[in-house]
Protein backbone atom coordinates (compact mmCIF):
# COMPACT_ATOMS: atom_id res chain seq x y z
CA UNK A 1 0.00 0.00 0.00
CA UNK A 2 1.32 3.33 -0.92
CA UNK A 3 -0.13 7.16 -0.68
CA UNK A 4 -0.19 9.88 -3.27
CA UNK A 5 -0.35 13.22 -1.98
CA UNK A 6 -1.53 16.32 -3.19
CA UNK A 7 1.55 17.75 -4.66
CA UNK A 8 2.66 21.54 -4.55
CA UNK A 9 0.61 23.18 -6.84
CA UNK A 10 3.23 26.44 -6.84
CA UNK A 11 2.70 29.82 -6.30
CA UNK A 12 2.18 29.51 -2.91
CA UNK A 13 -1.02 27.92 -3.20
CA UNK A 14 -1.95 26.06 0.32
CA UNK A 15 -5.11 23.85 -1.34
CA UNK A 16 -7.42 22.99 -4.38
CA UNK A 17 -10.75 21.74 -4.78
CA UNK A 18 -11.74 18.25 -6.55
CA UNK A 19 -13.77 19.19 -9.98
CA UNK A 20 -13.49 15.44 -10.55
CA UNK A 21 -12.43 12.32 -10.53
CA UNK A 22 -10.85 10.47 -13.59
CA UNK A 23 -10.10 7.15 -12.20
CA UNK A 24 -12.38 4.63 -9.75
CA UNK A 25 -11.40 2.51 -6.68
CA UNK A 26 -9.99 -0.62 -8.47
CA UNK A 27 -8.50 0.78 -11.37
CA UNK A 28 -5.51 -0.11 -12.93
CA UNK A 29 -3.58 2.83 -13.63
CA UNK A 30 -0.36 3.88 -15.26
CA UNK A 31 2.14 6.55 -15.29
CA UNK A 32 1.17 9.73 -16.67
CA UNK A 33 -2.72 9.05 -16.67
CA UNK A 34 -4.72 11.57 -15.04
CA UNK A 35 -6.30 10.90 -11.56
CA UNK A 36 -8.19 14.03 -10.77
CA UNK A 37 -8.67 17.50 -11.80
CA UNK A 38 -8.38 20.00 -9.32
CA UNK A 39 -9.36 23.69 -9.39
CA UNK A 40 -7.29 26.81 -7.58
CA UNK A 41 -8.04 30.13 -7.36
CA UNK A 42 -6.27 30.67 -10.53
CA UNK A 43 -6.92 27.62 -12.59
CA UNK A 44 -7.69 23.90 -13.60
CA UNK A 45 -5.14 21.19 -13.52
CA UNK A 46 -5.22 17.90 -13.78
CA UNK A 47 -3.06 15.63 -11.39
CA UNK A 48 -0.88 12.50 -13.18
CA UNK A 49 -0.58 9.67 -11.78
CA UNK A 50 3.78 9.38 -10.97
CA UNK A 51 3.40 5.40 -10.82
CA UNK A 52 1.68 2.41 -12.52
CA UNK A 53 -1.00 0.54 -9.62
CA UNK A 54 -4.12 -0.13 -8.60
CA UNK A 55 -6.36 2.47 -6.58
CA UNK A 56 -7.23 1.35 -3.36
CA UNK A 57 -9.01 4.48 -2.08
CA UNK A 58 -10.19 7.93 -3.03
CA UNK A 59 -9.59 10.83 -0.48
CA UNK A 60 -12.73 13.16 -1.16
CA UNK A 61 -15.48 13.92 -3.19
CA UNK A 62 -15.75 16.75 -5.77
CA UNK A 63 -16.26 20.11 -4.60
CA UNK A 64 -14.21 19.10 -1.67
CA UNK A 65 -11.41 21.25 -0.64
CA UNK A 66 -8.41 19.25 -0.33
CA UNK A 67 -4.68 20.75 1.56
CA UNK A 68 -1.48 20.21 -0.06
CA UNK A 69 0.37 17.63 1.08
CA UNK A 70 -2.94 15.88 2.55
CA UNK A 71 -3.20 11.90 1.08
CA UNK A 72 -5.61 12.01 -2.23
CA UNK A 73 -5.14 8.41 -3.46
CA UNK A 74 -3.70 5.17 -2.17
CA UNK A 75 -2.21 2.77 -4.38
CA UNK A 76 -3.18 -1.16 -3.19
CA UNK A 77 0.20 -2.15 -5.22
CA UNK A 78 2.93 -0.78 -7.58
CA UNK A 79 6.40 1.39 -6.44
CA UNK A 80 5.83 3.95 -4.02
CA UNK A 81 4.36 7.16 -5.35
CA UNK A 82 6.94 10.04 -6.49
CA UNK A 83 6.41 13.01 -3.99
CA UNK A 84 7.66 15.45 -6.82
CA UNK A 85 5.69 14.38 -9.35
CA UNK A 86 4.56 16.99 -11.48
CA UNK A 87 1.53 18.39 -12.10
CA UNK A 88 1.07 18.55 -16.05
CA UNK A 89 -2.05 19.50 -18.32
CA UNK A 90 -3.36 16.86 -20.91
CA UNK A 91 -4.36 18.37 -24.32
CA UNK A 92 -7.88 17.04 -24.10
CA UNK A 93 -10.13 15.65 -21.65
CA UNK A 94 -11.81 12.64 -23.31
CA UNK A 95 -12.13 9.48 -20.98
CA UNK A 96 -13.60 7.09 -23.10
CA UNK A 97 -11.20 4.59 -22.13
CA UNK A 98 -10.78 0.79 -23.08
CA UNK A 99 -12.58 -1.18 -21.06
CA UNK A 100 -11.07 -1.86 -17.34
CA UNK A 101 -11.42 -5.45 -16.12
CA UNK A 102 -14.40 -5.54 -13.89
CA UNK A 103 -13.48 -4.70 -9.62
CA UNK A 104 -15.34 -4.71 -6.72
CA UNK A 105 -14.87 -0.97 -5.92
CA UNK A 106 -17.61 1.15 -7.23
CA UNK A 107 -17.64 3.08 -10.43
CA UNK A 108 -16.63 6.79 -11.25
CA UNK A 109 -19.51 9.32 -10.55
CA UNK A 110 -19.91 10.41 -14.25
CA UNK A 111 -22.30 8.67 -16.04
CA UNK A 112 -21.48 7.05 -19.26
CA UNK A 113 -23.24 9.46 -21.72
CA UNK A 114 -20.58 12.29 -20.11
CA UNK A 115 -17.57 9.98 -19.95
CA UNK A 116 -18.19 9.88 -23.81
CA UNK A 117 -17.72 13.28 -23.60
CA UNK A 118 -14.64 15.68 -25.23
CA UNK A 119 -13.56 18.43 -23.19
CA UNK A 120 -11.23 20.05 -20.75
CA UNK A 121 -11.72 20.18 -16.91
CA UNK A 122 -12.16 23.29 -16.94
CA UNK A 123 -15.41 23.59 -19.45
CA UNK A 124 -16.49 20.43 -17.17
CA UNK A 125 -16.23 22.68 -14.47
CA UNK A 126 -17.63 26.07 -16.27
CA UNK A 127 -20.67 23.47 -16.99
CA UNK A 128 -21.26 22.64 -13.43
CA UNK A 129 -20.81 26.19 -12.43
CA UNK A 130 -23.50 27.30 -14.95
CA UNK A 131 -26.01 24.34 -14.34
CA UNK A 132 -25.28 23.03 -18.10
CA UNK A 133 -25.47 19.56 -19.42
CA UNK A 134 -22.39 18.80 -21.49
CA UNK A 135 -24.76 16.27 -23.31
CA UNK A 136 -26.87 19.07 -24.54
CA UNK A 137 -24.50 21.35 -26.06
CA UNK A 138 -23.50 21.20 -29.69
CA UNK A 139 -19.23 20.92 -29.51
CA UNK A 140 -17.38 23.21 -31.85
CA UNK A 141 -14.07 22.63 -31.02
CA UNK A 142 -11.58 20.36 -32.83
CA UNK A 143 -12.64 16.97 -33.19
CA UNK A 144 -15.49 17.45 -31.82
CA UNK A 145 -14.64 18.68 -28.68
CA UNK A 146 -16.85 21.05 -26.16
CA UNK A 147 -15.33 24.40 -25.78
CA UNK A 148 -15.96 27.25 -23.20
CA UNK A 149 -17.62 29.47 -25.60
CA UNK A 150 -20.06 25.96 -25.99
CA UNK A 151 -21.43 25.52 -22.72
CA UNK A 152 -21.40 29.75 -22.49
CA UNK A 153 -23.94 29.95 -25.37
CA UNK A 154 -26.00 26.93 -24.30
CA UNK A 155 -26.20 29.01 -20.96
CA UNK A 156 -27.61 32.04 -22.03
CA UNK A 157 -30.03 30.43 -23.99
CA UNK A 158 -31.21 28.48 -21.01
CA UNK A 159 -33.89 30.28 -19.15
CA UNK A 160 -32.62 32.26 -16.14
CA UNK A 161 -33.43 29.98 -12.87
CA UNK A 162 -33.47 32.98 -10.60
CA UNK A 163 -30.94 33.81 -8.17
CA UNK A 164 -28.60 31.22 -6.27
CA UNK A 165 -29.74 29.08 -3.89
CA UNK A 166 -28.80 30.02 -0.09
CA UNK A 167 -25.93 28.86 1.16
CA UNK A 168 -24.68 28.02 -2.68
CA UNK A 169 -20.53 28.44 -1.28
CA UNK A 170 -18.13 30.30 -3.28
CA UNK A 171 -15.63 28.61 -4.83
CA UNK A 172 -12.26 28.87 -7.32
CA UNK A 173 -12.62 32.41 -8.88
CA UNK A 174 -15.26 33.89 -7.07
CA UNK A 175 -13.48 32.79 -3.25
CA UNK A 176 -10.43 34.57 -4.30
CA UNK A 177 -12.29 37.38 -5.73
CA UNK A 178 -14.17 37.43 -2.42
CA UNK A 179 -10.71 37.62 -0.45
CA UNK A 180 -9.50 40.20 -2.30
CA UNK A 181 -11.96 42.73 -2.46
CA UNK A 182 -11.95 41.91 1.58
CA UNK A 183 -8.29 42.95 1.88
CA UNK A 184 -8.55 45.91 -0.20
CA UNK A 185 -11.44 47.43 1.74
CA UNK A 186 -9.35 46.53 4.83
CA UNK A 187 -6.09 48.37 3.71
CA UNK A 188 -6.40 51.23 0.92
CA UNK A 189 -7.84 54.73 1.55
CA UNK A 190 -9.22 55.06 -2.07
CA UNK A 191 -10.15 58.23 -3.89
CA UNK A 192 -11.74 58.25 -7.10
CA UNK A 193 -10.97 61.55 -10.01
CA UNK A 194 -13.57 61.40 -12.67
CA UNK A 195 -13.09 63.22 -16.14
CA UNK A 196 -13.30 62.32 -19.69
CA UNK A 197 -11.46 62.35 -23.27
CA UNK A 198 -12.61 63.98 -26.36
CA UNK A 199 -11.85 60.85 -28.88
CA UNK A 200 -14.22 61.94 -31.74
CA UNK A 201 -10.96 62.68 -34.01
CA UNK A 202 -10.82 58.22 -33.58
CA UNK A 203 -13.04 56.80 -32.65
CA UNK A 204 -15.40 53.73 -33.83
CA UNK A 205 -17.33 50.74 -33.75
CA UNK A 206 -14.09 49.25 -35.31
CA UNK A 207 -11.73 51.03 -33.64
CA UNK A 208 -8.80 49.44 -31.39
CA UNK A 209 -10.08 51.22 -28.00
CA UNK A 210 -8.33 49.27 -25.42
CA UNK A 211 -5.05 49.52 -27.66
CA UNK A 212 -5.16 53.16 -27.09
CA UNK A 213 -6.37 52.93 -23.00
CA UNK A 214 -3.47 50.75 -22.82
CA UNK A 215 -0.98 53.62 -24.73
CA UNK A 216 -2.66 56.48 -22.50
CA UNK A 217 -1.91 54.36 -18.96
CA UNK A 218 1.60 54.10 -20.12
CA UNK A 219 1.17 57.99 -21.04
CA UNK A 220 -0.18 58.41 -17.32
CA UNK A 221 2.67 56.68 -15.72
CA UNK A 222 5.46 58.86 -17.54
CA UNK A 223 3.78 62.36 -16.59
CA UNK A 224 3.06 60.31 -12.69
CA UNK A 225 5.22 57.49 -11.55
CA UNK A 226 3.91 57.94 -8.47
CA UNK A 227 1.02 55.78 -9.39
CA UNK A 228 2.89 52.96 -11.27
CA UNK A 229 3.58 51.75 -7.70
CA UNK A 230 3.37 49.25 -5.06
CA UNK A 231 2.92 49.67 -1.01
CA UNK A 232 3.69 47.75 1.55
CA UNK A 233 1.56 49.57 4.35
CA UNK A 234 3.21 47.18 7.07
CA UNK A 235 6.82 48.81 6.43
CA UNK A 236 5.05 52.09 4.73
CA UNK A 237 6.97 51.99 1.70
CA UNK A 238 6.75 52.40 -1.50
CA UNK A 239 8.16 50.85 -4.70
CA UNK A 240 7.96 52.65 -8.24
CA UNK A 241 8.13 50.56 -10.95
CA UNK A 242 10.05 51.47 -14.48
CA UNK A 243 8.10 49.14 -16.13
CA UNK A 244 4.57 49.25 -16.82
CA UNK A 245 2.96 45.83 -16.26
CA UNK A 246 -0.75 46.44 -16.57
CA UNK A 247 -3.60 43.95 -15.14
CA UNK A 248 -6.24 44.01 -17.59
CA UNK A 249 -10.00 42.93 -15.86
CA UNK A 250 -11.59 40.68 -17.40
CA UNK A 251 -15.20 39.52 -16.62
CA UNK A 252 -15.80 36.19 -17.25
CA UNK A 253 -18.82 33.63 -16.24
CA UNK A 254 -16.55 32.08 -13.50
CA UNK A 255 -15.43 35.31 -11.72
CA UNK A 256 -12.96 38.33 -12.09
CA UNK A 257 -9.60 37.52 -13.60
CA UNK A 258 -6.86 40.46 -14.00
CA UNK A 259 -4.21 38.91 -16.38
CA UNK A 260 -1.08 40.86 -16.76
CA UNK A 261 0.13 42.66 -20.14
CA UNK A 262 3.44 42.75 -19.29
CA UNK A 263 6.09 45.62 -20.73
CA UNK A 264 3.31 47.32 -22.00
CA UNK A 265 5.31 50.44 -22.69
CA UNK A 266 7.23 48.42 -25.79
CA UNK A 267 4.47 46.99 -27.04
CA UNK A 268 3.09 48.19 -30.61
CA UNK A 269 -1.00 48.72 -31.10
CA UNK A 270 -0.82 45.21 -33.17
CA UNK A 271 1.15 43.39 -30.41
CA UNK A 272 -1.28 44.99 -27.66
CA UNK A 273 -4.22 43.17 -29.71
CA UNK A 274 -2.48 40.25 -29.96
CA UNK A 275 -1.55 39.43 -26.35
CA UNK A 276 -4.61 40.46 -25.09
CA UNK A 277 -6.21 38.09 -27.92
CA UNK A 278 -3.87 35.12 -26.21
CA UNK A 279 -4.37 36.35 -22.94
CA UNK A 280 -8.70 36.21 -23.24
CA UNK A 281 -8.17 32.78 -24.68
CA UNK A 282 -6.22 31.58 -21.74
CA UNK A 283 -8.31 33.21 -19.31
CA UNK A 284 -11.18 31.19 -20.89
CA UNK A 285 -9.90 28.12 -21.37
CA UNK A 286 -8.86 28.41 -17.27
CA UNK A 287 -5.02 27.70 -18.59
CA UNK A 288 -3.48 30.64 -17.78
CA UNK A 289 -0.49 29.77 -16.28
CA UNK A 290 -0.17 31.42 -12.54
CA UNK A 291 2.50 34.07 -13.41
CA UNK A 292 0.30 35.52 -16.00
CA UNK A 293 -1.84 36.37 -13.46
CA UNK A 294 0.31 38.19 -10.82
CA UNK A 295 2.49 41.26 -10.62
CA UNK A 296 0.92 43.94 -12.30
CA UNK A 297 1.50 46.96 -11.25
CA UNK A 298 -1.07 49.15 -11.84
CA UNK A 299 -4.42 47.86 -13.73
CA UNK A 300 -6.88 49.19 -16.35
CA UNK A 301 -10.90 48.27 -16.66
CA UNK A 302 -12.58 48.37 -19.96
CA UNK A 303 -15.91 47.97 -18.47
CA UNK A 304 -17.20 50.78 -20.55
CA UNK A 305 -17.20 47.83 -23.45
CA UNK A 306 -20.32 46.43 -21.56
CA UNK A 307 -21.98 49.42 -19.97
CA UNK A 308 -21.49 52.49 -17.43
CA UNK A 309 -20.18 55.69 -17.57
CA UNK A 310 -18.26 56.42 -14.39
CA UNK A 311 -17.42 54.14 -11.63
CA UNK A 312 -15.21 54.21 -7.76
CA UNK A 313 -12.97 51.05 -8.65
CA UNK A 314 -11.34 48.57 -6.27
CA UNK A 315 -7.88 48.91 -5.79
CA UNK A 316 -6.06 45.90 -4.76
CA UNK A 317 -2.93 45.89 -2.74
CA UNK A 318 -0.07 46.04 -2.87
CA UNK A 319 -1.07 48.49 -6.26
CA UNK A 320 -2.07 51.59 -5.86
CA UNK A 321 -4.15 52.94 -8.57
CA UNK A 322 -6.83 51.47 -11.35
CA UNK A 323 -7.96 53.32 -14.48
CA UNK A 324 -11.45 52.67 -15.52
CA UNK A 325 -12.85 53.23 -18.75
CA UNK A 326 -16.76 53.76 -19.55
CA UNK A 327 -18.82 54.08 -22.73
CA UNK A 328 -18.08 56.10 -25.33
CA UNK A 329 -21.10 58.41 -25.66
CA UNK A 330 -22.30 61.37 -27.46
CA UNK A 331 -21.32 64.58 -25.48
CA UNK A 332 -21.37 68.04 -25.02
CA UNK A 333 -17.73 69.13 -25.62
CA UNK A 334 -16.45 73.01 -25.63
CA UNK A 335 -14.00 73.60 -28.53
CA UNK A 336 -12.56 76.46 -30.42
CA UNK A 337 -15.35 77.48 -32.16
CA UNK A 338 -17.67 76.86 -29.86
CA UNK A 339 -19.83 73.82 -28.15
CA UNK A 340 -20.04 70.78 -30.08
CA UNK A 341 -21.74 66.96 -29.73
CA UNK A 342 -18.73 64.95 -29.90
CA UNK A 343 -17.54 60.93 -28.88
CA UNK A 344 -16.33 61.29 -25.10
CA UNK A 345 -14.68 58.78 -23.60
CA UNK A 346 -15.54 58.83 -19.87
CA UNK A 347 -12.38 58.00 -17.44
CA UNK A 348 -12.56 56.98 -13.80
CA UNK A 349 -9.23 57.15 -11.58
CA UNK A 350 -9.21 55.69 -8.16
CA UNK A 351 -6.34 55.42 -6.24
CA UNK A 352 -5.32 55.40 -2.44
CA UNK A 353 -4.61 58.15 -1.04
CA UNK A 354 -2.23 57.30 1.75
CA UNK A 355 0.26 56.91 -0.87
CA UNK A 356 -0.73 58.98 -3.80
CA UNK A 357 -2.03 62.85 -3.87
CA UNK A 358 -4.21 64.14 -5.17
CA UNK A 359 -2.07 66.25 -7.61
CA UNK A 360 -0.31 63.26 -8.76
CA UNK A 361 -3.44 61.50 -9.57
CA UNK A 362 -4.77 64.87 -11.57
CA UNK A 363 -1.43 64.72 -13.48
CA UNK A 364 -1.68 61.13 -14.35
CA UNK A 365 -5.29 61.89 -15.54
CA UNK A 366 -4.43 64.82 -17.72
CA UNK A 367 -1.70 62.63 -19.62
CA UNK A 368 -3.71 59.94 -20.26
CA UNK A 369 -6.52 62.99 -21.37
CA UNK A 370 -4.10 63.84 -23.44
CA UNK A 371 -2.79 60.84 -24.84
CA UNK A 372 -6.41 59.65 -26.15
CA UNK A 373 -7.46 62.99 -27.63
CA UNK A 374 -4.35 62.58 -30.01
CA UNK A 375 -5.57 61.59 -33.78
CA UNK A 376 -2.89 58.86 -34.30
Amino acid sequence: MSEFHLPDLGEGLEEAEIVSWGVAVGDEVVPGQTLASVETDKAVVDIPSPQRGRIAALHGVPGERVKVGAVLIEFADGARADSGALVGRLPTYDTAEPAKPPTAGPTPSRPASQARIKAMPAVRALASRLGVELAAVRPTGPAGEVIASDVEQAAAKREKSGPPVAGDMLRGVRRAMAANMTRAREAVVPATAMDQADVESWWSAQADTMARLVRAVVAGCRAAPELNCWYDDRAQSRRLHERVDLGIAMDTAEGLFVPVLRDAAARTAADIRAELERLKEAVRARQAPPETLKGQTITLSNYGAIGGKFAALVVVPPQVAILGAGRVAPGLVATDTGPAIRKVLPLSLTFDHRVVTGGEAARFLAAAIGDLERKD
